[in-house]
């Protein structure tokens, strides 16, 4: 069947999300497809941040730790999380980054499995993973005595051994949006006696997750991508109730004390996730986050996260429909599974040249997604798309795809100026 544009028009008259665009201060002639790196602004943000610098902090002063209750906003934006992910009040906390959070999990993971399994000396991860989680990961095995396990993607479960004590994974892979059961893999590394560390960092607030459901320890994310948080935003930490208490988080700060403000030089952890926190925490970037929060949780009433899912599948559904008619013959592959149940909320793009500066071509056109490099016959260079269901909408889709026709039929990505590297890809 033939798509047009005017199917991707009546597409959006009837999507019941369609409102939800209306959230975000989108600028005109862009189509934003970048999301999964840095989401878009929403439009109680600039007017949040400003009030808070100019009134919370010009006028009130110190008193808004009291007053303004800048104090509890960690724990108040967390618990807006938990509501994304399958988490309790109570159980997320919003602070730091995702490094700075992860090797505070993770090191956590390495004590309990001590203290239960003291002759497990492996973290078994993806070869694929996030470059920082992998950084991290490597550290502490230094740091500890452990061994950092790779394997590929279908070598996960074949490498949880006696010898592993804690699995750590992103949950959405940040190249292909290739996307793990979360449940399944969670208890495959239970039923080796293995701890599971998830990072949904391309999964919270783009795919449903249920931590509690799937029984995991711990998980960390990021609030700038799907969360909309702005650059830079606080990240996020959950651990599992069962072992919240059990152990000492290794960036034991006064903001994770028991009684910050008793000053006693002595550290006494505070109950709960609330210890995970570390030192003063960033309120004007916590105000922002919990903008991007009100905006994404506005889907509730609109069927939640189970809606935003269903409109992100036919949105790549669309566009992998597109690329495939539209573009054929011109050296795309497809990084990203078919498979729903496998798929995040993102299409990867592959081509054995030119793929920085087609992308290059594609911004310059007002189509923004970005670039991954490959690493030889293994991994082919990705042009990276994501969909965010809150702003985007069918008729972007069939733009996006025109636009990215164009520039390959044309060969206008040969031109030198979209040959040139820039820092950031």
């Amino acid at each position: 069947m033939t798509i047009t544009l005017n199917d991707c028009r009546a597409l959006d008259a009837q999507d019941p999300l369609r409102s939800l665009r209306d959230l975000f201060a989108l600028p005109p002639g862009v189509i934003y497809l970048d999301g999964n790196s840095l989401g878009v602004l929403p439009i109680t943000a600039a007017a949040r941040v400003a009030d808070v610098v100019t009134r919370e902090w010009g006028t009130d002063l110190i008193q808004s730790w009291n007053k303004n209750h800048w104090f509890e906003l960690p724990q108040r934006v967390g618990d807006k999380i938990a509501r994304l992910i399958g988490a309790g009040p109570g159980e997320v906390v919003a602070t730091d980054t995702t490094s700075i959070n992860l090797y505070k999990v993770l090191s956590a993971a390495l004590n309990i499995a001590a203290q239960d399994a003291p002759t497990r000396r492996q973290i078994v991860s993806e070869r694929s993973n996030f470059p920082t989680d992998l950084y991290i990961a490597e550290a502490l095995c230094k740091e500890r005595g452990f061994e950092l396990v790779l394997v590929e993607p279908e070598g996960v479960r074949q490498a949880l051994t006696a010898q592993v004590a804690v699995l750590m994974l992103t949950h959405v892979n940040y190249r292909t949006g290739a996307m793990h059961d979360m449940a399944a893999v969670t208890a495959a590394a239970h039923a080796e006696g293995a701890l599971m560390v998830w990072d949904l960092a391309h999964s919270a607030g783009a795919v449903p997750v249920d931590l509690h459901a799937a029984r995991a320890d711990f998980a960390v994310g990021c609030g700038y991508k799907y969360l909309n948080g702005g650059p830079g935003a606080p990240a996020f930490v959950w651990v599992n109730p069962m072992h919240t208490d059990r152990c000492w988080q290794p960036l034991a700060g006064w903001w994770g004390h028991a009684a910050p403000f008793a000053f006693t030089p002595d550290y006494q952890p505070a109950p709960g996730i609330t210890r995970y926190q570390c030192g003063t925490q960033p309120i004007i970037s916590l105000a922002a986050l919990d903008c991007g929060l009100d905006a994404t949780l506005a889907a509730e009433s609109l069927g939640g996260m189970s809606a935003l899912r269903k409109k992100s599948l036919a949105l790549t559904d669309l566009f992998i429909q597109l690329v495939e008619v539209r573009c054929a013959g011109h050296g795309l592959g497809l990084a990203t599974p078919d498979d729903h149940q496998q798929r995040g909320s993102q299409v990867c793009l592959t081509r054995s040249d030119g793929a920085y500066a087609i992308v290059q071509a594609l911004i310059q056109r007002g189509v923004v997604g970005d670039f991954r490099a490959g690493d030889g016959d293994r991994h082919p260079d990705i042009l990276r798309f994501g969909f965010t269901p809150l702003y985007l909408g069918f008729e972007d889709v069939w733009h996006a795809v025109e636009q990215l026709r164009h520039v390959l039929e044309s060969s206008e990505w040969k031109q030198p100026e979209f040959n040139q590297k820039h820092a950031v890809t």
